[in-house]
């Protein structure tokens, strides 16, 4: 007898749930990507018990007929791809077909669609098979209802997490989507309590206004750059706006959200010795591209894609973001909340309601009223929670910051120096200032016309002798300190390999290895430069580092040599200076390329404006 068999379907689509359906947030994830596909502008997401009792999708969307409904749940049926050649331009968020099949095997599925020409389709299924099918109401769109999630896989229940901890899935996945889209308006409730929403006015400032507040959207920098194959925009956050994981990272390609590490790693050299060890920046990266340069289908989940111009995009979005922060004044400012506005400009009694901002074709058509009606699928509301109130006067102020008149250059960056049109000098991204004495032997106190300015000594010292130490370490082999008695070094046989496979690389950064034995190496030479009395610990690390990585990375190896020896040389705290010290000090701040944070990303500068020092001293109120 054969021992072979083809599955049943509606365990080949529990299986499939398996990849598609991990957990509740991937519900949503699938069902509000079919909205968004639908060519919605309205999505509206309900929960309960995070998901695990109900969840509930309603869109305004094209809806379907009724044989697409009943075609929708079977196994790889989609209306997007028809051909091998379509998986390489996909546009469209979905395309596989296994979500509502799998989602369905899974739980008891309710669907009520219709195009609004006709009446529409409803359909009750339960572990994938229809139980019901009617007709129901015409109105335009889609609403999905799926309940008791995992009803019949128990052992998949006992892996979900806390209520709160789905619910951050939830709200996480949502965010992406909302970033995303922001000519979309989401909404999502749980417990009938609203947890979040945005305009959908297509502002991608005010979506992260929404979702990260107000103080974060303030130090958002606008990028973009275009090449050839790709356009890059979005937004990336000031240095001093940190968080402690990758996860604040979002990359957009044509409009879906996804994770790619090399593009994580080109927004992290962006931000290179510009944040502190273990800490990572919040970015919103929208690229768009041709889709034949993009893979989209080497995840079940669709969130890792495949690109053909890796190298390409990595260097654009590198560029990007460099050129972007060099054009910025990065002196952290003493944050007091709001600053003061002007009377007429904290106007917000009519902040937005969907009622005020329905879609067009919603709008009263009578010239002689302002009443405007009600989108037809929103219900009558209580008034707005207070957060929710907030939230709205953040949106207001974004766009009443972005409807003012466009900001002079002077505006933009008051500390700068500007040209001096007689002088070859380059501008300084740091004003002049004046010492006025020292802290605790760390500190420089200086002033000029904008206010009070504390100044890292160490790390003012370390930012300027890494600067001096990287131009030096790309050119090592010109000044050499030669050895009255050369260094010696030992080895495994198995290390000694590595070595030997990189001594090239290594002569490179200055650094000449002398096999002396089968796991000794001497060194009879070094750079003159190399810091007094740490030339050994030096060498050490630049051999560990072909150790560990098995290659030598000379752009890293010189880094990571600049940095040590900055540090290791730069004055440290409890060291007191004269004032002609700290105005040498400042002054040769001021020289550097990037002055505002030292190389292991800590602030060098933090600004005190004279309105912050009349807020401390409740001069203003």
């Amino acid at each position: 007898m054969a021992t072979i068999r083809q599955m049943p379907e509606a365990l080949a689509n529990k299986i499939a749930a398996g990849e598609v359906v991990e957990r509740p947030s991937s519900v949503v994830k699938e069902l509000v990507e079919n909205s968004i596909d639908a060519g919605s502008s309205w999505i509206k997401v309900e929960l309960e018990e995070a998901g695990l009792a109900k969840i509930k999708i309603m869109d305004d969307g094209k809806g379907m007929e009724a044989k697409d409904g009943e075609q929708a749940f079977l196994r790889h049926a989609t209306s997007k791809i028809f051909d091998e050649n379509d998986l390489f331009r996909v546009r469209t968020l979905g395309f596989r077909g296994e979500a509502l099949a799998s989602i369905a095997a899974v739980s008891r599925l309710t669907l009520k669609t219709s195009t609004g020409d006709e009446a529409g389709t409803y359909l009750y299924l339960e572990g994938g098979a229809v139980k019901k099918q009617e007709k129901s109401d015409a109105r335009r769109g889609t609403e999905i209802t799926v309940e008791e999630l995992f009803f019949n896989t128990p052992a998949r229940l006992k892996y979900m997490k806390t209520i709160h901890t789905e619910l951050g899935h939830i709200t996480d996945v949502l965010n992406r989507m909302a970033l995303s889209h922001p000519d979309i308006r989401f909404e999502c409730w749980h417990n009938e309590k609203q947890l979040f929403q945005t305009s959908g006015r297509g502002d991608l400032l005010q979506v992260i206004a929404h979702i990260y507040g107000m103080n974060t959207a303030r130090k958002m920098i606008s990028i973009e750059k275009e090449t050839l194959d790709f356009h890059i925009k979005g937004y990336i956050a000031k240095p001093e706006i940190t968080r402690a994981s990758r996860n604040y990272i979002s990359t957009i390609i044509n409009g879906r959200y996804i994770r790619n590490h090399a593009i994580n790693k080109a927004v992290l050299q962006g931000y290179h010795t510009l944040l502190p060890i273990g800490k990572y920046p919040l970015v919103v990266l929208e690229i768009d591209m041709d889709p034949v340069l993009v893979d989209v289908n080497v995840h079940p989940a669709k969130l890792e894609v495949r690109f053909s111009k890796e190298k390409e995009l990595f260097d654009a979005v590198k560029e990007a973001m460099t050129d972007a922060f060099r054009e910025q004044t990065l002196i952290p400012e003493l944050d007091q909340g709001p600053k003061r506005v002007k009377e007429k400009d904290t106007s917000i009694q009519g902040s937005f309601s969907f009622e005020e901002q329905p879609p067009a074709e919603h709008k009263s058509t009578q010239s002689d009223q302002k009443t405007v009606t009600q989108h037809p699928m929103i219900k009558e509301q209580p008034s707005s929670p207070a957060w929710l109130q907030e939230e709205r006067a953040i949106e207001d102020e974004i766009i009443h910051r972005q409807s003012e008149r466009p900001v002079t250059q002077e505006e933009k960056e008051p500390f700068t120096e500007k040209p001096d049109v007689s002088s070859a000098e380059p501008v300084s991204r740091v004003p002049v200032l004046y010492p006025i004495g020292q802290l605790h032997g760390t500190y420089i106190l200086a002033q000029n016309e904008n206010g009070l300015y504390i100044v890292d000594q160490h790390a003012a010292q370390e930012r300027i002798k890494y600067e001096f130490f990287r131009d030096k370490l790309a050119e090592p082999n010109k000044e050499v300190q030669e050895l009255l008695m050369p260094m010696t070094f030992d080895v495994t046989k198995g290390e000694a390999i590595l070595i030997n496979d990189h001594l090239e690389e290594l002569e490179q950064v200055g650094l000449f290895l002398e096999s002396f034995g089968e796991q000794t190496y001497i060194v009879r030479s070094h750079p003159q430069w190399f810091p007094k009395g740490e030339e050994q610990g030096v060498i050490q690390d630049m051999i560990d580092q072909v150790l560990e990585e098995q290659q030598v990375d000379i752009l890293k190896l010189r880094e990571e040599a600049a940095i040590l020896m900055s540090c290791k040389r730069s004055i440290k705290a409890n060291h007191y200076l004269n004032e002609q010290d700290m105005t040498r000090l400042l002054e040769d701040l001021r020289a550097s390329t990037d002055p505002f944070t030292c190389p292991h990303g800590r602030p060098i500068i933090v600004h005190f404006s004279e309105y912050d020092m009349e807020k401390m001293f409740k001069r203003v109120m």
